[in-house]
């Protein structure tokens, strides 16, 4: 089957010549009316995870391409959203009305997973459709097996939820009641659902009311001929920069943890770029088949990274399709990890490619925009726990519904940002714990920056969270944790070290405690049980040893990092002040002696016999991080297992992006 798909609509003649002014006043009230949906859906919707600013919209020409998009939208919707609105054209020909509104959740039609549900209203003047406004929400539950949604052990889609294609839920302005009930009846919280939709179908019509006023200020042509030029005002500031690079191929690789059907072994997603005059190609064709879980992209989500990723190095540039006229992007064959086809489980793309597209990505434009380069960045994570609320009576169901910020990778002069939104959504806001425990039965015992989660470079990068909650008044909760990157461990840049595999715990004080990994679902829990799992930090940019000794110690005073990391990564002696314990000295012969030490033995320690560090790890005379850092050996590190396979993998990608430029 051919691999081609179109991602974004080719330019089309003006209806009107617009003056330079009037063209960009309509380019940014276009992008406001965009905002003011946003703003409308933020103090409505029902769902903490909408509120939590889990969502994006977008206004769409007559044929579906994206004219403008919201200022703080999360990334990785925005560039499915032309997709989105291609597909309601395409399902009802010549059968679309004045104040019909649509909605889908479809991934295979080029949206991101069954929880981000779009509504679609056309918008019309005199009978003619000539816009689209379009609200996208990630609703808290859309059925399936797991609460949430997120059936991480999921093969096929129908455990992850009801699946959506494009289906009128206002005919003409009438609100299709039975419709609406038959979409919320198939979630487990039928009351919230149907107030999303209700919420977004409302912003949809602030949208149209701005679009229409705006045509009643300056004319049908003159918003038409606004609607394409916005396209290609982006259009050509893309292909200019582009032009101006060298043309060349670049590429680059990164990993999801696992295939469950193969188990010791790294699955590899391959990105090839090349660059041809004012054009950048893409080619996704070397990756993986679908691996045996949730983590598979279907071409929406695939697409939505490489726009991301791009977008990051043109970060000035708005966002619309005319961005997109840009690229070409083969995703290679139908079945594969980023090419998902129905049925295959999809809902945890965000774990699996996407951030992994993305990082690549990143490797990619930090080679060509050298001064803009930045290490790879944590992966984004969920923990789901739902049940009964015994606080609430019979009927008080609780989803707690909890995602971490985490560290950004080192950057070219800079280190990495400490607990930030993931690169899934920069503008996904952190939850609140009071109002976590509030809605659901969850004491949050801890929630600080993790020491020493940060990778290790000239600059480092940006730390991760530790978190701890326990169960209180609940029965029946079942959890799920969604995530990856316990094995492909956020990797370093330019001779930076690795950060610190994710993984979640339970009861891990206890002597019954167990260590999950990074994948869960449909686990019992009960009052009392204890959960804690770390977010990873950013990888580290730039030879360790080059790091300042003054930049570590402050590093060691801020509890960024400890006296006994400073050492082993930085190869920096840090003594505590005899008089004050809360200072610390540079002990700079010994610092040079270590440093000495250190590039001495590093690249010998990547070929040591993994089996006797593993066995170092299990006596409790290596820890974690010696492993991941100093002898790149990767366990299961629940029982201490070594995992040969992935260990041979994760040294080549360590030999690679770090040892090969110790020293410089």
């Amino acid at each position: 089957m051919t691999t081609a798909k179109p991602v974004a609509l080719t330019s089309s003649e003006p209806a009107a010549v617009l003056d330079a002014i009037t063209s960009e006043v309509l380019r940014n009230a276009f992008v406001t009316a965009v905002d003011l949906m946003a703003e409308q859906l933020l103090r409505t919707s029902y769902s903490f995870v909408i509120h939590a600013r889990d969502f994006s919209g977008a206004l769409s020409d007559a044929e579906g391409a994206t004219v403008a998009q919201g200022s703080q939208d999360v990334a990785v919707q925005v560039g499915t959203l032309h997709f989105s609105a291609r597909a309601v054209l395409e399902s009802f020909p010549g059968d679309i009305f004045e104040g019909d509104v649509f909605v889908l959740n479809d991934p295979y039609v080029g949206g991101t997973h069954f929880n981000d549900v779009r509504v679609l209203r056309p918008i019309f003047v005199d009978g003619e459709l000539l816009a689209i406004a379009q609200s996208n929400g990630h609703w808290a539950d859309v059925g399936g097996a797991a609460p949430g949604s997120f059936d991480t052990a999921a093969v096929e889609h129908f455990g992850e939820g009801l699946r959506i294609t494009p289906v009128r839920v206002w005919s003409r302005g009438r609100y299709l009641a039975d419709v609406a009930r038959l979409i919320a009846a198939n979630t487990r919280a039928p009351s919230d659902a149907e107030g999303d939709l209700l919420a977004q179908a409302e912003a949809t019509r602030v949208c149209e009311r701005e679009v229409l006023r705006l045509i009643a200020k300056y004319g049908r042509d003159a918003v038409l001929a606004a609607f394409e030029e916005s396209q290609a005002y982006v259009e050509r500031i893309v292909r200019r920069r582009v032009g101006d690079l060298p043309d060349g191929y670049w590429e680059a690789q990164d990993f999801i943890d696992s295939d469950p059907r193969t188990g010791d072994e790294l699955v590899p997603i391959r990105v090839g770029m090349r660059i041809t005059g004012d054009t950048i190609h893409y080619d996704l064709s070397g990756s993986h088949p679908a691996v045996g879980n949730f983590l598979n992209s279907a071409f929406g989500g695939t697409f939505s990274a490489v726009v991301a990723g791009t977008k990051t190095f043109f970060p000035d540039v708005p966002l619309n399709s005319g961005f997109y006229r840009a690229l070409v992007v083969d995703f290679g064959p139908e079945g594969t990890v980023v090419n998902a086809s129905w049925p295959t489980a999809v809902t945890g793309f965000y774990a699996g490619p996407y951030e992994k597209i993305v990082n690549a990505i990143f490797q990619i434009w930090s080679e060509i925009i050298p001064e803009r380069a930045i290490s790879t960045s944590f992966n984004l994570e969920y923990l789901l726990v739902g049940g009964r609320d015994v606080r609430r009576g019979r009927s008080g169901q609780f989803m707690y519904y909890d995602w971490m910020a985490g560290g950004w990778g080192g950057r070219n002069g800079k280190d990495g940002s400490n607990a930030t939104a993931s690169i899934f959504g920069v503008g996904h806001a952190i939850q609140s714990i009071e109002m976590q425990e509030r809605s659901s039965p969850i004491l949050t015992g801890r929630c600080e920056l993790r020491t020493d989660s940060a990778g290790p470079g000239e600059f480092r990068g940006g730390l991760g969270q530790v978190k701890e909650v326990s169960l209180t008044d609940c029965e029946g909760a079942v959890l799920s944790y969604c995530s990856d990157r316990a094995r492909s461990v956020i990797t370093g840049t330019r001779g930076g070290l690795p950060s610190c595999p994710h993984g979640l715990s339970i009861n891990p004080l206890s002597p019954d405690g167990r260590y999950l990994g990074a994948l869960a679902s449909r686990l019992p829990v009960e009052p009392g049980d204890s959960l804690e799992r770390p977010s990873a930090g950013g990888g580290g940019f730039g030879e360790p040893l080059n790091r300042k000794p003054e930049a570590v110690r402050l590093d060691v005073v801020d509890g960024y990092v400890s006296i006994d990391r400073a050492r082993k990564d930085y190869g920096v002696v840090i003594v505590p002040d005899s008089d004050d314990p809360d200072l610390f000295h540079v002990d700079e012969i010994g610092t040079a002696s270590e440093r000495r030490r250190i590039r001495g033995e590093r690249v010998d320690a990547l070929r040591t016999d993994p089996e006797a560090i593993a066995e170092m790890y299990v006596n409790g005379e290596l820890n974690e991080l010696d492993l991941v850092r100093q002898f790149g050996v990767i366990l299961d590190w629940g029982s201490g297992r070594l995992l040969r396979r992935t260990t041979q993998q994760f040294r080549e990608v360590l030999l690679n992006r770090c040892a090969s430029f110790w020293g410089q």
